[in-house]
């Protein structure tokens, strides 16, 4: 066992008084008093247990002190730092908040009396930030087949603002006992999973409710609409009472769920005492119809009580993607009817072509049905030399491009290492000039005679066509290099016209026929 430096010290001074004692005792009596001396030994023994006691307590209560400490200096920090409208959701209830207490837990936890620190993370890898306005809470366990955190995590990310990031805290509990997976998520053994699940759920809140105002508890299998966090936002400031305990922002299970900081230590009392009963989801109902409910009403009347406590949001935030659940052998095909439909593909009316491409196709998501607005393209991880290619049947006026890869539900999947290229329809005087003698239009050219326009940044590719190209007969996207993942392109644009504006360009080439035009090949088997 690990002795404490204040242990030690009391323990050698017991010892030496102990010591001393026994000595004197035995010197009088002549050691006949063997009685004495085991009453007196195990009254130091209960002294000693009890100053190991205070010393422990102590100590737990200087780390809460310190924790209110970090907390109140970050959320003075962030005060003095931000003074715009999105501080009415800052401060929100921020000063009712209540400290956190774990005495309750052993009751309902004795076993864990045995063990010290059996309440604190035996990993913790983070920056520790606090007082932001918002805490994201994710458990975690392994899968048999699939792993959905990166993904959830990316979708979680995308396109969030970089205000936004500042002001909201992730954190991932990674509810296994298994040091080794813990620090590489590979491999560990779950058992009775729904009573592990609730202590989950109640250790997970209980470590992130310090950190924030708001919680919000998530899982390691969904997707995010874009902007969640400032919707999210927007409906707290909404409600005209603060009477709510929840807000709901998915219709399943125990996703998307917000709540206040300063209530997670009521609930998750309540999730102790029957967290062997039922699943968390169905004790988040029950703990509603004690505060509110009465046995001498009918249930119509204990429904609208609740509504009071529980408000929820439409259209949802939130989808459920996960198909492999983290009980061994179990699948599960949840879908949150009012996510509404994922925009993995966007028709648009396209300009007659020709198209093809070397990508190796996967089942029947052809090229020429993603051009024509009626499918996804999907194909094989690209390799060196792949491309993608638009001929159209008459030579267009082009004056910019878009081309975006990745989306909401992979936006790492990315096009790496590509280049756009555009094939003139006729050399023009201008052109010779600008590419033969260093002109401010000095664009490169192929093997094969193509012009390079440009290059994927961060998965997109972006820009505007000299005039000096005339019309242009086809585009084509080169790859450069291997890519470990499927590809994804979720938006292709031409922008055509003598306007400088985006929607001009977009009007020009609607009116001439000749409009946006979008596609995807996506990273997995499913679209």
């Amino acid at each position: 066992m690990r002795l404490k430096p204040g242990s030690i010290v009391t323990f050698l001074c017991l010892s030496a008084t102990f010591s001393f004692v026994c000595f004197t005792a035995w010197s009088r009596s002549g050691g006949s008093g063997l009685d004495m001396y085991q009453s007196q030994f195990l009254e130091l023994h209960q002294r000693l247990l009890y100053a190991e006691k205070e010393n422990k307590k102590r100590s737990r209560e200087l780390s809460i002190v310190l924790d209110a400490i970090n907390r109140v200096i970050a959320e003075r920090l962030n005060s003095t730092a931000n003074h715009t409208d999105a501080m009415k959701w800052k401060v929100l209830n921020l000063t009712s908040k209540l400290p956190l207490h774990l005495t309750n837990i052993h009751y309902y936890l004795p076993h864990l009396r045995e063990h010290e620190n059996s309440l604190y993370p035996n990993v913790v890898i983070g920056q520790g930030r606090t007082g932001v306005s918002l805490v994201m809470g994710i458990p975690t366990v392994k899968r048999g087949k699939q792993n959905y955190l990166l993904s959830t995590l990316n979708s979680l990310f995308y396109e969030m603002s970089a205000e936004q990031k500042n002001d909201c805290v992730v954190v991932i509990f990674v509810a296994e006992v298994n040091a080794e997976y813990v620090n590489s998520i590979a491999e560990s053994v779950r058992t009775r999973w729904r009573t592990k699940q609730n202590l989950d759920y109640s250790f997970l809140m209980l470590y992130a409710q310090p950190k924030g105002t708001f919680y919000l508890q998530l899982e390691d299998d969904i997707v995010a609409k874009p902007q969640y966090i400032q919707k999210i936002k927007n409906f707290a400031l909404e409600q005209p009472s603060d009477e709510w305990m929840i807000l709901e922002f998915s219709q399943l299970g125990f996703i998307g769920k917000l709540f206040r900081t300063k209530d997670l230590p009521l609930i998750v009392e309540f999730f102790l005492m029957f967290y062997k009963d039922k699943p968390i989801d169905w004790l988040l109902d029950h703990l509603l119809w004690v505060k509110v409910c009465s046995p001498e009403k009918d249930p119509k009347h204990c429904e609208g009580q609740k509504a009071y406590l529980r408000i929820r949001s439409k259209p949802s935030l939130f989808q459920h993607v996960g198909i492999h659940s983290s009980l061994a052998g179990k699948i599960q095909n949840l879908k949150d009817k009012d996510f509404g439909k994922n925009m993995l593909h966007k028709a648009h009316v396209n300009p007659p072509a020709k198209v093809t491409t070397s990508l190796r196709i996967f089942q029947h998501y052809t090229l020429e049905k993603a051009y024509e607005g009626m499918d996804c393209f999907w194909a094989f991880s690209p390799v060196a030399g792949d491309y993608i290619l638009f001929t159209f049947l008459q030579p267009l006026k082009v004056e910019g491009y878009l081309f975006r890869s990745g989306n909401m539900e992979h936006p790492g999947d990315k096009l790496f290492n590509t280049t756009v290229e555009v094939w003139p329809a006729a050399e023009t005087e201008l052109l010779k000039d600008a590419v033969g003698h260093g002109g401010k239009v000095n664009y490169q050219t192929t093997k094969d005679g193509y012009l390079k326009i440009g290059t994927f940044d961060n998965g997109i590719a972006e820009g505007i066509i000299s005039p000096s190209v005339g019309k242009i007969q086809a585009i084509r996207l080169s790859i450069h290099s291997d890519s470990p993942v499927w590809a994804l392109l979720s938006e292709g644009s031409m922008l055509c016209g003598k306007k400088s504006t985006l929607l001009n360009y977009v009007t020009s080439c609607i009116r001439k026929g000749s409009s946006m035009w979008s596609f995807l090949i996506p990273v997995h088997n499913y679209c």
